[in-house]
């Protein structure tokens, strides 16, 4: 039987300190399955060594637009904002892939940008947040990954800060494996539940913030954050203490800033 968050909250008195320790140590994923190094967020294969663990990361290392970035200094612009076009879409699956909790979905709509469509195919989460505004972090992130049929990703980025629950995270904190592993919600899974009221957004050229760290994603992070309790929070991080890419320097790129 797939033990839960839920569940892992409640061995948390009986030991969970040990059980982290465990779960959160670095594993095979899809992208460095063939390798005997695998990247990690710390240690030897923390983000300074992506690179040097693949030459396909080299990117990692030496491109000039990586993500994530501090949105500071943000310029004023009339660039539309992404057009939601998800769809509640019962069930889906969630992953414990080692690095991260990710909701895989096989018909939750997509967004339209620049005239073009995407298609969500994944969620997932970070501890702490990939992006800072003005230095600051928030306590997760979560990531809506969409694709275009010519390669283009179009990722949209939520900030999470300490507040109320948000139960649009209880189905999936109360399915999602505490180890590496893949289980079914059953639930009714909406992106657009995810988005905070105020559409106001930052919007960015970047790049993937796990290896390969291709810099193919135009990027959009609300800027208005949404919550999560301090419970919901603390289970999260309890599997994945820090999952989070550094800040990249900004280089010649512009960050602009959209009103809602």
């Amino acid at each position: 039987m797939t033990v839960s968050i839920r569940a892992s909250l409640l061995l948390s008195a009986l030991g969970m300190a040990a059980l982290t320790a465990a779960f959160a140590a670095p594993s095979d994923d899809e992208a460095a399955s063939h390798h005997t190094r695998h990247w990690s967020y710390g240690g030897e294969n923390g983000p300074q060594s992506w690179a040097e663990i693949d030459p396909a990361n080299k990117l990692c290392a030496t491109g000039a637009q990586q993500s994530p970035v501090d949105l500071s200094g943000a310029l004023n612009a009339k660039a539309p904002a992404p057009i939601p076009r998800w769809i509640p879409a019962r069930g889906g699956n969630v992953i414990n892939n080692g690095h991260t909790l990710q909701v895989n979905l096989d018909a939750g709509g997509g967004v339209q940008l620049s005239g073009k469509d995407y298609v969500l195919k994944q969620f997932h989460f970070h501890h702490p947040s990939e992006h800072t505004i003005d230095g600051k972090a928030y306590p997760l992130e979560v990531h809506f990954v969409h694709t275009s049929p010519d390669g283009d990703i179009a990722v949209v980025g939520v900030l999470v800060e300490e507040g109320e629950a948000n139960p649009n995270l209880d189905a999936i904190w109360s399915t999602a494996p505490v180890k590496e592993g893949e289980a079914h919600i059953s639930h009714m899974l909406d992106a657009g539940r995810f988005m905070p009221s105020d559409e106001g957004s930052y919007r960015y050229e970047g790049s993937l913030t796990t290896p390969p760290c291709s810099e193919t994603v135009h990027w959009t992070v609300m800027a208005a954050p949404v919550t999560a309790s301090p419970s919901q929070i603390a289970a999260f991080a309890s599997l994945f203490p820090l999952n989070a890419r550094p800040v990249q320097p900004l280089n010649r790129r512009y960050v602009l800033k959209t009103s809602g």
